[in-house]
């Protein structure tokens, strides 16, 4: 039983990171873990005249009503999960992450300025357009994965070498018994 469901968890491991070798998908995975990590750096650290930790976690739950465990994961992915994107170990899981951070962005925040950035400083705040630019690359990520110079390719491609290893032997063995 313990063996059965070991086997189940690789299964399902080998199905989130599995990817292809492509580059367009590096090239996304790239940009929005860029992005966000930029982002995540102002609300962790205070960097690029952001908030810093305390007030960011004070926003979240003061203004935006969070949890305190839910607004410290909001900051979590947006730094740690872009981190993890970029150098692309379980792509699929944080482009998910990320998407679903945007979305609450996007009720919290977006939704009430309209469509368009902040460009001139004209709206009381950012509009929703970087949003959905956000969402289609999470979608693109979550469908394909990681794609070249993934973490995640580098575990596939080790996955299915043990694979083909095994079933080589598995052969092997078969093929001696049978002589």
């Amino acid at each position: 039983m313990v063996i059965n469901s070991l086997f189940k968890l690789m299964v399902m491991f080998k199905k989130i990171i599995q990817t292809t070798d492509n580059y367009s998908l590096l090239i996304l995975r790239v940009a929005l873990g860029t992005v966000l990590l930029a982002h995540g750096l102002q609300k962790a650290f205070g960097w690029f005249h952001g908030f810093g930790w305390n007030n960011s976690i004070n926003y979240f739950t003061g203004t935006v009503g969070l949890p305190y465990a839910l607004a410290a994961l909001v900051i979590l992915i947006e730094t740690l999960g872009a981190l993890l994107l970029i150098i692309g170990f379980a792509g699929r899981v944080n482009a998910a992450l990320m998407g679903i951070v945007i979305t609450g962005a996007f009720f919290v925040d977006h939704l009430k300025n309209g469509f368009y950035m902040n460009w001139f400083g004209l709206q009381k705040g950012e509009g929703f357009e970087f949003d959905i630019l956000f969402w289609a690359i999470s979608v693109a990520l979550i469908i394909n994965g990681s794609g070249i110079f993934s973490i995640d390719s580098w575990l596939t491609n080790k996955l299915e070498q043990l694979n083909s290893t095994k079933i080589r032997h598995k052969d092997f063995l078969a093929a001696g018994a049978t002589n």
